[in-house]
């Protein structure tokens, strides 16, 4: 044995275990008699209580329970539990010396011999009050965040087990489905789903992605308890636990109808806007090339013309003269319903002979609309005229007959009606009193249902795919019936075909300027003038030169109305008139006569053009010839403007 071994005590097993038990500082490990009396203490059981081992040593452990537990008599219950049972365990408040108040876990073990005579109590207790304070924080936040889950009201926020049934149900949730708690929870999510949905297992394929994913997000319709559907943004999430177990999901769904809605009129209106530009653009080219129709078929009616007046007797080739004019005509027709389309088009409201006209187009009705389905016409032996503009009467007949071929994809007929009607003062719809002619392209098609039928006749609405209609035939009829003092008016049912009734007014024939039925008499011969001819088409510009030389007259031609000005300037005394075009580079035909009128106010000018949207000019309007134009039109216009006897200016008072 060394020196250091002899110095060192020899400790038995219950020195050992003394020792360890009053150097633990985290437990307060102590022993109690059979009547709870303290005999031992630790240096956990002071730093935890605050009592010195003299201090409490001899007392009884009552006094570390709160009065709350002494009035129930806890402490004994405890001895006898743990006497009776072997054991007692508990969680609760305890009282420190200072009076402070402690979370401890209780631990009571009985000490018996080995005969089973009980000797006291082994007590062990750990000061708890942090991780209690934390347990209260998150049932706290739990809680709070529960109230705030619940008291959600835009958001249906819901948990679902992992096969998918409801768990939870927050405010938000029943009032956008309908359902509350009891009548939801422990029900499959699937029911919200629309029957194409859940025949198509996207319920299935939601939790299987969400599963898979993490997160799955969709948008599409939902079903709400009362059979109505709302638009709606969901967002499952699956909920794992510490260990990446599948707890179940939470899912949070948000009703964007109205959202949905906004942004589909906000496209709808995109591509409305669009196809009106296109249009526009179309309108701009249609007016373009009838302008430019316009001026090869004044030459080639001209030319006729001219043509005619020195034929030689053959009846043969006066008829192809005759039938050239006519198809001259007829094109200058149609450059009329072209600039009619473009909106270019100057119209007149005259009495208009409704059957007549419509029997006039059929053929281009038949064409339009196709051999299959045929159009029928039931007219009565009389009608009275209607006052309307009839190019326009054409265009709108044209559309109510394409929207009507339209509406019959598979086949039916067309049947276009006119009838004499008398409107009273009571008349419900809008009309005034008065005589009227209702005009009706009646199909036996699909028909409107009562909101498609409301929304028809507005501005680009259709119900076309884009690029297969304007939405504008129906609007563009309703604007023409109501600038002519009439009504358009639809009737339709699903199923059953559409009627589109036109009434227009009757028109007075007392007023009518009834044209003379007698041989048109010649026109009486002007004195020979000088005709300042401004056009920057040659070929315009050489046949009305020929026309006018052969009226007598003498032409000076300008291909610019910076030439013409310059012409003037030269030979101001020389020249009586100016016949100008519009549409002109550089200088248009208004911007001429406004600079003629500055320099020579008396000179008088006429305008020729085909356009109807013209700038103001001058004082007053500019006699005008309307193109493409023959000899008679131009000698009628030079009558109007001058007399043979002099200079007058009947459109312009003469300027100082």
């Amino acid at each position: 044995m060394d020196i250091e071994e002899a110095a060192t005590p020899r400790l038995t097993r219950e020195d050992r275990y003394r020792i360890l038990v009053e150097g633990i500082i985290d437990y307060a490990i102590y022993m109690l008699d059979p009547a709870g009396v303290v005999t031992s203490w630790n240096k956990g059981a002071q730093r935890f209580k605050g009592y010195a081992d003299h201090e409490i040593v001899g007392q009884h452990f009552s006094r570390f329970y709160t009065a709350g537990d002494r009035a129930t008599d806890l402490p004994a219950r405890a001895l006898m539990i743990a006497e009776t049972e072997g054991r007692f365990e508990q969680e609760g408040w305890r009282v420190r010396k200072d009076g402070t108040l402690m979370w401890a876990h209780v631990l009571i073990d009985p000490i018996r011999t080995e005969d089973g005579t009980l000797l006291g109590f082994a007590k062990v207790t750990r000061d708890l009050t942090e991780q209690q304070a934390t347990k209260a924080a998150l049932r706290q936040s739990e809680q709070r965040f529960r109230l705030l889950v619940q008291g959600v009201r835009d958001y249906a926020i819901y948990m679902l087990d992992p096969t998918g049934r409801v768990t939870s149900w927050n405010k938000g949730a029943q009032r956008f489905k309908g359902y509350s708690d009891a009548e939801i929870i422990g029900e499959h999510f699937s029911r919200f789903y629309t029957d194409e949905d859940r025949a198509t297992d996207l319920p299935g394929t939601a939790l299987a992605t969400a599963t898979k994913e993490g997160r799955f997000e969709a948008e599409g319709w939902r079903i709400r308890k009362d059979g109505s559907r709302f638009w709606a943004n969901v967002v499952i999430d699956a909920i794992r636990g510490d260990h990446g177990e599948l707890i179940g999901f939470a899912k949070i769904t948000r009703d964007i109808t109205e959202r949905r809605d906004a942004q589909q009129a906000l496209e709808e209106t995109r591509a409305r806007f669009i196809q009106s530009q296109k249009m526009e653009a179309v309108g701009q080219l249609t007016g373009g090339v009838a302008h430019d129709f316009n001026n090869l078929l004044a030459v080639v009616l001209g030319n006729l013309e001219l043509a005619r007046k020195r034929l030689p007797p053959d009846p043969k080739l006066r008829q192809l003269i005759d039938n050239s004019i006519q198809a001259a005509h007829r094109g200058a027709t149609l450059t009329k319903r072209m600039l009619a389309f473009a909106r270019r088009q100057e119209l007149s409201t005259t009495p208009v002979d409704v059957p007549d006209l419509i029997r006039g187009m059929g053929d281009m009705l038949q064409r339009s609309i196709g051999l299959n389905i045929p159009v029928n016409m039931q007219f009565p032996l009389q009608l009275p005229h209607v006052l309307a503009d009839a190019n326009q009467l054409e265009l709108v007949v044209l559309n109510l007959c394409v929207n009507a071929r339209d509406a019959t994809p598979a086949g039916g007929t067309i049947t276009l009606v006119a009838r004499e009607a008398k409107v009273s003062a009571e008349d419900v719809q809008g009309l005034k009193p008065g005589n009227y002619v209702c005009l009706s392209v009646i199909d036996t098609g699909e028909g409107m249902d009562a909101e498609t039928l409301a929304k028809a006749a507005e501005p680009f609405f259709t119900t076309k795919g884009v690029g297969k209609g304007t939405g504008l035939g129906l609007s563009m009829a309703h604007g023409f019936a109501e600038q002519s003092g009439g009504r358009l008016l639809l009737k339709s049912v699903k199923g059953q075909g559409t009627t589109a009734e036109l009434w227009l007014p009757e028109a007075d024939m007392s007023k009518a300027i009834q044209p003379d039925r007698q041989a048109e008499p010649e026109l009486p011969k002007l004195d020979p003038v000088t005709v300042l001819v401004v056009d920057d088409d040659a070929l315009v510009l050489m046949n009305t030169a020929a026309m006018l030389e052969d009226l007598g007259h003498t032409v000076v031609e300008a291909v610019s109305g910076e030439q013409a000005l310059r012409i003037l300037r030269r030979s101001r005394e020389t020249i009586d008139l100016v016949i100008t075009d519009q549409m002109m580079p550089g200088m248009t035909g208004t911007q001429l006569i406004d600079a003629i009128w500055a320099e020579y106010p008396d000179m008088v000018a006429i305008l020729a053009s085909g356009y109807a949207e013209l700038p103001e000019n001058g004082l007053v309007p500019v006699p005008r010839l309307t193109k493409p134009f023959g000899q008679s039109e131009l000698a009628r216009t030079l009558m109007t403007s001058l007399r043979p006897e002099g200079l007058v200016l009947p459109f312009r008072p003469k300027l100082a």
